[in-house]
């Protein structure tokens, strides 16, 4: 290590496993920003469930080990490198002192100081504190990505957001409201329901309840919903493909294992089940995603809704309690 390095806290991860191979360390050296990177120190972190893939190595990317998970940072520009002024047409030029959020970092997010490259990197209004802001990157980029360009929605279209009250779930139906749209949404519990009202869905139903998608059907009637966007796949897609109008489409942000359909349900209303991988957005998709948020951000109606607090001593627990807690509301984020 060079003389005079200076050293941060950071979650580090040297093999593949359980939320026990999330190791905090106190001497690894903060990064260095060169080219068109920034340095951004760390006020919170989102926590996706994503990032335990990753960790597990089950993910379809897998990092060189060692690494730091964490994408979604918020925080305060600590130094720019040397080009970060080049493509002004992507980004704004940004200085030390300014609040931003990414959505995306090179050096991982669960740490003090996290690098990013500039093109992810976006102004964080005074409106938004930095949980807010940490809540931004993946939750409301991937609903974008799966209304706009996936699912391709209209105003005047129904959606069904299931599992609606964490943080995909709310910045779906958020964004989903603002664009005209009908917003029907799921949650596992009292606060959970009335969370997603109060996010901008017109009505909400418990996916505990036996009978809970009879009550769908009843409110959408034979016409049945435009665009499903599914978090739960491998328990929700036989029944989602019945509850879809002519010519819909189930939108898959997220599963947790197989699933048999009976690739029959999709025939007579020529259904559509389609896959949302955020990383495979362009630059350009990334920036027109941002542009939509940033606009809803200055009307008002992007208002991230913070669940559990973490400091990075508690990571393990959180990797946990992201998995496996049912009924989960709002995001989770680690204070550095």
């Amino acid at each position: 290590m060079a003389t005079g390095q200076k050293l941060m806290r950071a979650v580090r991860v040297f093999e593949f496993g359980g939320p026990e191979v999330l190791k905090l360390q106190s001497n690894v050296a903060v990064p260095v920003p060169k080219g068109r990177q920034v340095l951004i120190k760390v006020h919170a972190c989102g926590i996706n469930p994503v990032e335990t893939y990753i960790r597990s190595g089950t993910y379809s990317r897998k990092p060189a080990l060692p690494f730091t998970p964490g994408t979604d940072v918020a925080g305060i520009i600590e130094s720019v490198g040397e080009s970060v002024s080049a493509f002004k047409a992507f980004v704004d030029l940004f200085q030390k002192g300014d609040r931003v959020f990414c959505s995306s970092t090179v050096s991982g997010g669960y740490a003090e100081f996290a690098l990013a490259e500039d093109h992810t990197v976006y102004t964080l209004p005074e409106t938004l504190d930095f949980r807010q802001g940490s809540a931004l990157g993946i939750p409301y980029f991937t609903a974008c990505r799966a209304l706009f360009h996936s699912a391709r929605v209209r105003a005047g279209e129904s959606v069904l957001v299931h599992g609606a009250s964490g943080g995909v779930g709310i910045a779906t139906c958020q964004i989903a409201r603002a664009h005209g749209l009908k917003v029907l949404g799921t949650a596992g519990s009292e606060e959970g329901k009335k969370l997603v009202l109060q996010n901008g869905a017109h009505e909400v139903f418990d996916h505990k309840e036996v009978n809970y998608i009879d009550k769908i059907k009843k409110s959408v009637g034979d016409e049945g919903v435009n665009v499903i966007i599914e978090m739960l796949s491998n328990v929700n897609l036989n029944n989602d493909l019945k509850l879809l109008s002519q010519g819909g489409r189930v939108i898959v942000v997220g599963s947790r294992g197989p699933i048999e359909i009976n690739p029959r349900d999709t025939m007579a209303k020529e259904t559509s089940i389609i896959g949302v991988s955020l990383f495979s957005s362009t630059k350009e998709e990334f920036q027109h995603f941002a542009g939509i948020l940033q606009a809803g951000i200055e009307k008002g109606w992007v208002k991230p809704v913070i669940g559990s607090e973490y400091p990075l001593e508690k990571v393990v627990q959180a990797h946990e309690d992201i998995i496996h807690s049912s009924g989960k509301t709002g995001k989770m984020i680690l204070l550095p």
